[in-house]
């Protein structure tokens, strides 16, 4: 039974799967975990646990399938996130976590004020923010500067994999080009002044492009896995891509809306497009650019409702169905992690307005979904003012599940969406990918035909004006209500 293994490191759980050279899904595997808060603002992962899990999950697939022929391996993780290591590959402190981790508002000021904010657009694509892996190298410098001082590499989750799998040490250009501001986006290379000053003592890892060969499985890898020896191991990419390929969602014109513990989208062009308040990144594969923006909270949200509430998601889901548009007159700023696109605001904070007595639990979950929905407008929104040229909309993730959720992106954004058969995510992406780099050149595999779209959802335009009234609510309410939340969110780091 050929096939590959695609795995995904997550921000609460690692997912691999088995799939046949036709696409099919043979088996899937899941370990969940949780990531840690020490601080307000901080949100960390032993670099550990990614291996751990990779071994585990890989022995629990080939044994559970052992006429399993295995010819490569995809890798995946979330990001942008840093995990520094030493000389013997060993980390120096736990990995601080993509654009949810906050900490870095010193660096960002610093880097600001040494480089300039318009000339790290100009190389870096982007503004720095949360989302700004540079900004956080520069923290650990700062602050730990013991750790700092055994540093020598830089990892991501998926390129952790790979250096573990293969002793290769890359990273792909798309991951790379999140290593803002240390990162060329129109040379395609990294910028060595800037990464002199903000890394020192770090090599640089090679660069290469996602469904590049990175290396092959090492014996001491495959005693530990049960993988074949010498398998070729893709350099992969950070996960919102790597999901953007499982669905076929990476050509020119495309948007992928991303359902997972955060919401994230990924629009694709040929053009360097820069906002101030999204971010620019290197595409995937060469010759592609991508406009890209995530929501701190969305299944995340969702989920801490459903803790809070005791009650399991189909009930929940049911009082929000029959709750109705507007939630009873509800209305949510999902901003309980601070937010990233579009407002680029750390101290944002959650804002329920219009509660009384007379709401339930599936009045606020309702709320919360469409709180979410209309983030999704907000980024789109902007994204298409930066002179993104959206033409198709794939919904991907374990979110795309509940019909009623993507029902309610689409009333409150006014967007089609095309929703693929498999909704595995970033594995099954991985896993094509895999495929694809062992195939003859001739008969690669395409995605259309591995995951065909299996139905689309389409906006209730009767909704229409009622979306809008709650959309210009929405942005009037953060507005109004910023002042006071920031003065919450700096009482909590104090007490913290």
């Amino acid at each position: 039974m050929r096939c590959t293994l695609g795995i995904d490191i997550g921000t609460s759980s690692s997912k691999a799967v088995l799939v046949g050279d036709d696409g099919e899904v043979l088996a899937t595997a899941v370990a969940a975990h949780d990531v840690r808060r020490p601080h307000v603002g901080w949100v960390e992962m032993d670099g550990a646990v990614w291996w751990d899990e990779c071994v585990r999950l890989c022995r629990e697939l080939l044994e559970g399938e052992p006429a399993a022929d295995v010819r490569a391996v995809g890798v995946s993780g979330m990001g942008p996130c840093v995990l520094l290591a030493d000389a013997d590959d060993v980390p120096v402190r736990p990995a601080i976590l993509y654009g949810v981790d906050t900490r870095s508002g010193a660096q960002i000021a610093r880097m600001n004020a040494e480089l300039g904010a318009e000339a790290i657009v100009a190389v870096g694509g982007s503004a720095l923010t949360s989302q700004a892996a540079g900004a956080k190298i520069a923290w650990i410098a700062d602050e730990e500067p013991e750790a700092y001082a055994r540093a020598r590499r830089l990892f991501m989750p998926a390129s952790w994999l790979a250096r573990r799998l293969t002793g290769a040490y890359v990273l792909d250009h798309q991951s790379a080009s999140q290593v803002t501001p240390l990162y060329d986006v129109e040379a395609e290379r990294w910028h060595e002044s800037w990464w002199d000053r903000y890394a020192p003592g770090i090599e640089p890892p090679a660069l290469v492009w996602a469904g590049d060969i990175a290396g092959r499985v090492t014996e001491a890898a495959a005693a530990a896995t049960g993988l074949p020896v010498d398998i070729p191991v893709i350099a992969g990419t950070i996960d919102a891509w790597t999901e953007a390929v499982s669905v076929g969602a990476h050509g020119i014109g495309d948007l992928m809306l991303m359902y997972g513990t955060t919401m994230f989208l990924v629009a694709t062009g040929e053009e360097t497009l820069r906002s101030p308040s999204m971010w620019t990144t290197v595409g995937a594969f060469p010759g592609t650019r991508n406009l890209a923006g995530g929501l701190s909270t969305s299944g995340a949200l969702t989920a801490w409702l459903k803790e809070l509430t005791g009650t399991d998601y189909p009930a929940l889901l049911a009082e929000a169905a029959a709750s109705g548009p507007g939630a009873r007159g509800l209305l949510v700023l999902p901003y309980f992690a601070g937010e990233r696109t579009p407002i680029q605001d750390p101290d944002a904070r959650g804002v329920i307005a219009g509660l009384t007595l007379r709401h339930g639990r599936g009045d606020l979950y309702r709320a919360a979904l469409e709180a979410t929905a209309l983030g999704v407008r907000h980024n789109v929104e902007t994204m298409r003012a930066a002179g993104a040229d959206i033409r198709r909309i794939v919904a991907v993730g374990g979110g795309t599940q509940g019909a009623l959720w993507l029902q309610i992106v689409s009333d409150a954004t006014g967007l089609v969406q095309e929703v693929p058969r498999t909704t595995i995510g970033a594995s099954y992406g991985a896993a094509f990918l895999a495929a694809s780099a062992v195939a003859d050149p001739h008969a690669r595999p395409h995605i259309e035909d591995w995951n065909p779209v299996a139905h689309t959802v389409a906006p209730d335009t009767a909704r229409k004006a009622f979306y809008d009234t709650m959309f210009e609510r929405y942005l009037r309410l953060y507005q109004e209500t910023r002042e006071v939340v920031h003065e919450l969110a700096a009482e909590q780091a104090a007490a913290s």
